[in-house]
């Protein structure tokens, strides 16, 4: 799966421990122009959204062959990013600008994993 549906959102909403919230973002991009896709996309997250909804690009990285993995689970990409909290990040996937946008990523990936992470307390 790749776009995030409304049921996702809601469910993120109500599981919600409060605080901020890192998405681990897990991509495997197109192999034709999907990482180019997905630069038009970053790019048109910054220019916007990213100020108003407090996001905050905490690691980006290319990903490498996996080294303990299950066949077919290496990524191309790693991303973790911050919010302020999760309804931050719901408001940005249901404002019309982000809409206008998201068929950027649809088009980039072939797969992809978005998981939400809290910190552990220490």
């Amino acid at each position: 799966m790749i776009e995030i549906e409304d049921r996702a959102l809601d469910a993120l909403l109500a599981d919600d421990p409060g605080g901020p919230v890192v998405m681990l973002n897990l991509l495997r991009f197109r192999p034709d122009g999907g990482r180019e896709s997905y630069q038009r996309y970053a790019e048109a997250l910054r220019r916007g959204l990213n100020a108003r909804y407090g996001l905050r690009v905490e690691y980006l990285g290319h990903g490498g062959p996996a080294l303990v993995a299950d066949d077919g689970q290496a990524w191309d990409m790693v991303a973790l990013v911050r919010y302020p909290d999760r309804r931050a990040f719901a408001a940005m996937v249901r404002d019309p600008d982000y809409q206008a946008i998201s068929h950027l990523r649809t088009e980039a990936l072939v797969e992809s994993v978005l998981q939400p992470t809290t910190p552990v307390a220490r």
